[in-house]
């Protein structure tokens, strides 16, 4: 059979089809295998059937580790299914590991009877060697209590390539598709949308794009011919209310949410941003959108970048400065002029695991006292949190909704799972988002830079160059009303406390508890990515028969103002959180309320399963 016959159509001899409800897949191998492409296109194909999915990407922080060895190891977790689900899954049921690493570096996360598919090609002497196995897993009977599949992946891809004129290094690297075609072929995934994609990434480049069309063809046909996989699966579609979807990444959302929200308010959007993992991605994103008014700068460091964006607050723009924890704590004094400016500044935060460089791949909550208190002097600033991909979009034009009403600088918090992860996301009708329009001070005479609105003490936007309400800022203590600088004890006592009055009054929704009984006598209380987590933690105890409320914190500070209540009414809360505590301290700070904290700093989420044996733990021990 020539590579023509082999990779050019699809053949069909219709194995036997089982149905499953649900399914998690990990893709591993080096960073160089293309293991985020090959994940992020089996994502794409499997929105395209309606499957509801949550993802969740995992790269090495090297960025040229030694091919072959545990530190280059990069893997992508899909959980797709014919339900709602709110994780990217506790454990696959199928890896696919493209080389010795890959399988060592996974393997403790894989449950027995599970499916692994390896690349047996890849298991020489050498490789074995170079990560510490002894003898070779495929042989001595270490894997016997899985479903493996030693495949040929790059054999078998040189060998369909054979007939291009591609080195044999070059045609190697179409061995992801090949993967990629035989888990298409696995579970039913379309196939078009993939080769439309590939002719596209690809139209400049002929040969490459045959190779990848072939290997991927080719992986699909082995599927479909082997003896070695006697099934495929099927997995219905989701269950989902009416309307347009599109798969999207919560630093994809954040960035779209900041262009609709400056369309909302009717004023252009400014972006000064030092690149910095795992944020970049909104700097790429935003500098797309130049035809909605959006400007982005990339600055020399992280310092300028938020200066530049106060500027633009200064100037009547929408000033967004986008990080991770090293750059916040370099902004900090930065922020800290907006808050003596009174001025509108969105400062985004995805955090990621520290200190220091600390695990800049990984996720963490660690920086919430950061955004709580990380500048010199009094200085108040609103913190808001999102807990998914698609819930990054509202929460920032939150975040602007808040900014420009109060003219208060706000620390929207993500992190790396929120900014990497993906799930499907309802395109919401522009006609029904809010009306987020500003107005700016007009020409009036005796104009009081510091003359507040009663409702809520935020103080005129006035933009340089209007004529009649020139005035003067400044780093300096202003003196209330007429903006002077002023050094009198009585007056800084007094802006202190209106600046900070000024946030305790940022109008907020209640938080809604979930406790369909209503006799729950313990409260499931998390912020930020713990949503996913949580949530189906609560669904298996609930499940199971245990009464127990789940809520969930989006506005830190303030906090809304039912929240006390809330906890007052629950004798018990667990509060997970992945850092040594720190939503915690401010509840016990502000409410005096015990708080049972379960944390976790492994630059990974939670899983369902650890949050039910901790819930367990608390709902029976009396």
């Amino acid at each position: 059979m020539t590579a023509a016959d082999r990779g050019g159509k699809m053949l069909d001899m219709s194995k036997p089809i089982v149905a499953v409800k649900s399914v998690v897949i990990r893709f591993a191998g080096d960073s160089g295998d293309g293991m985020q492409l090959t994940g992020d296109r089996f994502t794409m194909d499997t929105a395209s059937l309606g499957n509801d999915i949550s993802t969740l990407p995992n790269f090495p922080a090297e960025i040229r580790a030694p091919q072959g060895t545990l530190l280059g190891v990069s893997s992508f977790q899909l959980h797709f299914a014919d339900h709602h689900i709110r994780t990217a899954g506790d454990a696959p049921d199928v890896l696919v590991a493209m080389n010795p690493a890959a399988l060592k570096a996974n393997i403790k996360d894989i449950p027995r009877g599970a499916t692994i598919i390896v690349d047996k090609d890849e298991f020489t002497s050498r490789n074995l060697t170079k990560v510490g196995y002894e003898t070779n897993p495929l042989e001595d009977g270490s894997l016997d209590s899985y479903k493996l599949h030693a495949v040929a992946l790059t054999s078998m891809t040189v060998s369909a390539l054979s007939e291009l004129p591609l080195t044999r290094k070059e045609a190697e690297r179409s061995k992801n598709m090949f993967a990629l075609g035989l888990l298409s072929w696995m579970y039913h995934r379309p196939t078009e949308a993939t080769e439309a994609f590939l002719k596209a990434k690809f139209a400049k480049k002929s040969d490459i794009l045959e190779a990848n069309l072939i290997a991927y063809r080719t992986g699909w046909n082995y599927g479909e011919t082997t003896e070695d996989f006697a099934n495929s699966y099927e997995i219905a579609s989701a269950h989902m209310q009416p309307g347009v979807y599109k798969n999207i990444g919560g630093n994809t959302a954040l960035a779209y949410g900041l262009v609709a929200a400056s369309h909302q308010a009717k004023i252009p959007l400014f972006l000064g941003s030092y690149p910095i993992t795992p944020a970049s991605e909104i700097l790429h994103e935003l500098s797309k959108h130049k035809k909605f008014g959006v400007t982005t700068f990339q600055a020399e460091d992280e310092i300028a970048a938020v200066g530049s964006a106060l500027g633009a607050s200064y100037g009547g723009a929408l000033g967004v400065t986008t990080t991770s924890g090293p750059g916040l704590a370099l902004k900090g004094e930065t922020i800290g002029l907006a808050v003596m400016l009174e001025l509108p500044l969105i400062i985004v935060n995805v955090q990621r695991g520290g200190p220091s460089t600390g695990l800049p791949t990984k996720t963490e909550q660690a920086d919430l006292l950061q955004a709580m208190f990380g500048r010199n002097g009094e200085s108040p600033a609103a913190v808001i949190a999102a807990s998914t991909p698609s819930d990054c979009f509202t929460m920032a034009m939150e975040a602007v909704r808040i900014a420009t009403t109060y003219r208060v600088p706000v620390v929207l918090l993500s992190d790396g799972y929120i900014a990497n992860g993906s799930e499907p996301w309802k395109i919401p009708d522009v006609a029904s988002l809010p009306d987020l329009s500003v107005e700016f001070a007009k020409t009036q005479e005796n104009f009081m830079p510091y003359e507040r609105d009663p409702e809520t003490l935020a103080r005129p936007w006035a933009i340089p160059g209007t004529k009649g309400i020139e005035h003067r800022i400044g780093g300096i203590e202003k003196q209330d009303k007429t903006g002077a600088i002023n050094y009198e004890p009585a007056n800084h006592d007094f802006m202190v406390r209106t600046r900070q009055a000024k946030v305790d009054g940022i109008e907020v929704p209640d938080i809604d508890v979930d406790d369909p009984t209503g006799d729950a006598t313990v409260l499931f209380l998390g912020w930020g990515s713990t949503y996913g987590p949580i949530a189906s933690a609560v669904e298996t105890l609930r499940n199971n028969g245990e009464k127990i409320a789940q809520a969930h914190i989006k506005y830190i500070a303030p906090f809304p103002k039912n929240l006390g209540a809330i906890l007052e009414k629950y004798p018990k809360v667990i509060t997970p959180e992945m850092n040594l505590g720190q939503l915690a301290m401010l509840l016990r700070s502000k409410y005096m309320k015990d708080i049972v904290g379960y944390n976790m700093v492994r630059g990974l989420p939670f899983t369902t399963a650890e949050l039910v044996e901790a819930a367990m733990g608390v709902l029976h021990n009396d």
